[in-house]
């Protein structure tokens, strides 16, 4: 699996509105923020950097949140949400996640490089994450 040191910030900037990650901490079991494109800046602000998952969603946000990127760095596995993604204010905003596993030692599952694409949408008020339709795909 490739590290953080693999992944080109070239490479990944015309697409870095979508891109989020999160660094995962085995001992703590905990995920925390490593990388936030321009959306979860938007939604989030500062709050995302090293904030822990835990922090960053109210519970019955965070055990599904939790359970499909534990599930990806486990795994190890790519994983997939698609249909709702969030509302904003209480409308549904559809699109799709991708979440990608990453690995300091290139084996062990430690980190998530993640993706969500959607239509722009002018919707105010508070943001909910929703996981539907998640599947995995072992690699």
């Amino acid at each position: 699996m490739p590290t953080w040191a693999d992944l080109s910030t070239s490479e990944l900037s015309p697409h870095f509105t979508m891109i989020w990650g999160f660094q995962y901490d085995a001992q703590m079991q905990d995920f925390v923020g490593r990388l936030a494109g321009k959306h979860v800046r938007d939604w989030l602000g500062a709050n995302f950097w090293g904030a822990s998952l835990r922090d960053l969603h109210p519970p019955h946000v965070f055990a599904p949140a939790y359970q499909f990127l534990s599930s990806v760095v486990s795994m190890p596995a790519a994983g997939r949400c698609t249909g709702r993604l969030f509302t904003v204010g209480g409308e549904p905003v559809l699109g799709e996640r991708i979440a990608l596993p990453l690995a300091a030692d290139g084996v062990t599952g430690d980190a998530i490089l993640g993706a969500s694409d959607y239509d722009e949408f002018a919707l105010e008020g508070p943001v909910e994450l929703i996981h539907e339709n998640m599947e995995r795909f072992s690699l």
